[in-house]
């Protein structure tokens, strides 16, 4: 049960906070259209690199000969997956609209956070699994 708190529940976390703020109608922040659209599209390259991180660091927990390219690979697919599956859900929301550039936009911050960890790997697997907080 500890392992799943310390590993899997962050991630879900993320990802109910990820569909909740999905779940709202749309918002802005300024009345300029290229603000609002700059500010959100930030957050959405934010909020993707964070939940790969936090996947990469639950799935690099399970103990089994997985690969280390392997959980990679795992992660990117498993957080695109639930970037495409939030685009959807946005589709059945009134005032919001699910789209593939928002995947694609999404996908930034994942491939960031995909390279940043492949060139990173060996420190974030330590950091990750030996740091007691």
């Amino acid at each position: 049960m500890k392992k799943f708190i310390d590993y899997w529940l962050p991630p879900i976390l993320w990802m109910v906070l990820i569909y909740s703020l999905s779940n709202r109608q749309k918002i802005s922040f300024s009345d300029t259209q290229a603000i609002n659209f700059l500010i959100f599209k930030s957050f959405h390259i934010i909020e993707y690199f964070i939940l790969f991180m936090l996947n990469f660091r639950a799935i690099s927990s399970i103990k089994s000969k997985i690969w280390i390219k392997q959980i990679l690979i795992i992660t990117l697919f498993f957080t695109l997956f639930f970037a495409i599956s939030d685009e959807l859900h946005q589709t059945f929301v009134p005032t919001r609209e699910g789209t593939i550039r928002d995947v694609v936009i999404d996908s930034i911050g994942i491939t960031i956070a995909f390279m940043y960890t492949k060139y990173n790997r060996v420190k974030l697997i330590k950091f990750f699994h030996e740091t007691r907080y």
